[in-house]
């Protein structure tokens, strides 16, 4: 049903354009790794990847499941609630990793929340966190990386801001553009796990931004 509604929604508020590499592929039981820049860029990446045929799980903060009519839609359809800075922070990595084991696609978001910037600009995945390298270390699942860019151009900075441009983005259709990059496999400790997930990340993120002309800024 989610991805459903973003295949309708986010063609009203932008124009979407999706690309893959070349030897890109969704194999069953793989992890989609994205940039995480907007509220918007799940709408945008589902909205893409349903274009493709793939209808992952996804592992998203646990504070959607308290509204109550997504939260049930949430829950229907097997996403999985990450309880951050809690207890059941684990069962989100159990949660995946099951659902690999199904050999359903889950799609994480590395860097773990949405950059603290006002601007609507580009720019480079944030540092990740381990919680991919470690489902990784836990399944030996591939990771195909998932960049997204345009997102910040519909919602970005304040509230207010952000409210203000949802409400304008049907009338500017700004360019949306996901690039889906070719499959990796992580290898050695946590660190070097993290790192090359960034890094593949950063490659597909950087090609879709170059494709709708956006200034391409490097993070630290």
């Amino acid at each position: 049903m989610l991805s459903r509604l973003a295949g309708v929604l986010v063609p009203a508020v932008g124009r979407l354009t999706v690309t893959t590499d070349s030897d890109a592929r969704f194999a069953p039981g793989s992890i989609i790794a994205a940039n995480h820049s907007s509220l918007a860029d799940p709408a945008v990446v589902l909205a893409a990847l349903r274009r493709l045929g793939v209808e992952p799980v996804v592992l998203a903060t646990a504070g959607l499941w308290r509204v109550p009519p997504l939260g049930r839609a949430l829950a229907r359809e097997g996403h999985i609630p990450v309880h951050r800075h809690d207890a059941r922070a684990g069962d989100a990595l159990d949660g995946a990793a099951e659902a690999l084991a199904r050999g359903r696609l889950v799609l994480i978001y590395g860097e773990g929340g949405i950059p603290n910037r006002k601007d609507a600009g580009e720019a480079a995945p944030e540092a990740f966190r381990s919680g991919l390298a470690r489902l990784v270390q836990r399944t030996g699942a591939p990771v195909i990386p998932l960049g997204q860019a345009g997102s910040r151009r519909i919602v970005s900075g304040s509230r207010l801001k952000q409210l203000a441009g949802l409400g304008t983005a049907p009338l500017r259709r700004p360019g949306l553009h996901v690039h889906i990059g070719a499959p990796v496999m992580l290898a050695g400790d946590l660190p070097d796990r993290t790192a090359h997930a960034r890094a593949a990340v950063t490659d597909a993120w950087r090609e879709a931004a170059e494709r709708l002309g956006e200034p391409v800024v490097l993070a630290a």
